[in-house]
């Protein structure tokens, strides 16, 4: 038997033993698993999965289509859909993608929102935050209840070091932020949209970091 035709044999038997657990496989032919990764009873795996390495998904999430999973843990009732995730950890009732990126020592926890086109990188991103869509969180500590408007990014590296951000509980990102590390957003505070944050802002207050809209009346393009 070629490596090929093995490698698929393997593959429909461990296939089997999740089916026999009470995993849901919508399509075997296009479904891959390696054979240390376990799988909580009532998951779905919809078509074009990879599991692979050391992944642990609880029950009754719903993982894919086409979506790569590598040495991550996954909680209970977990959606997880057309996104990428490696040496991470994702919590319960929680929703990751399309077209996510969860990159190692992301640490994303429960009841957590991460959308199209995210990317999440050696972060702790805790309860009930939400980060929709178009954002980029690396190095940095973020708490409870925090909403990221899109475009927001955490400038984590000058060239040289990397440093570290870190937003408090209940914080508000205005769309297309900047939060220049090393930064702390303090538990309340509310970033205006297009900001730049260089400087901490304090508790409860209003950050605003932006030029004033110039409009310049009866203008004549020459």
């Amino acid at each position: 038997m070629d490596f090929s035709n093995f490698q698929k044999s393997k593959n429909e038997e461990i296939i089997k033993k999740h089916i026999d657990n009470g995993v849901k496989i919508v399509d075997v032919s296009n479904t891959y698993i390696d054979e240390e990764v376990e799988i909580g009873k009532g998951t779905i795996l919809l078509p074009g999965v990879i599991l692979q390495g050391n992944t642990v998904i609880g029950e009754n999430c719903q993982i894919g289509p086409f979506s790569t999973i590598e040495n991550t843990k996954i909680g209970n009732n977990t959606v997880f859909k057309n996104s990428v995730a490696m040496d991470a950890s994702i919590g319960d009732d929680t929703t990751v993608g399309p077209f996510a990126y969860i990159r190692p020592k992301a640490d994303i926890r429960n009841h957590v929102k991460i959308g199209d086109f995210v990317e999440i990188k050696n972060s702790v991103i805790d309860d009930g935050t939400k980060v929709s869509h178009l954002t980029y969180i690396g190095d940095s500590d973020v708490g409870k209840n925090i909403n990221f408007g899109c475009g927001t990014i955490t400038v984590n590296y000058d060239g040289k070091n990397k440093f570290r951000t870190v937003i408090e509980d209940n914080a508000f990102i205005g769309c297309n932020t900047n939060l220049v590390a090393p930064v702390t957003v303090k538990k309340g505070a509310f970033i205006a949209a297009g900001s730049t944050i260089t400087d901490d802002v304090d508790e409860d207050s209003l950050a605003i970091a932006r030029c004033r809209q110039t409009v310049k009346k009866d203008w004549k393009r020459k």
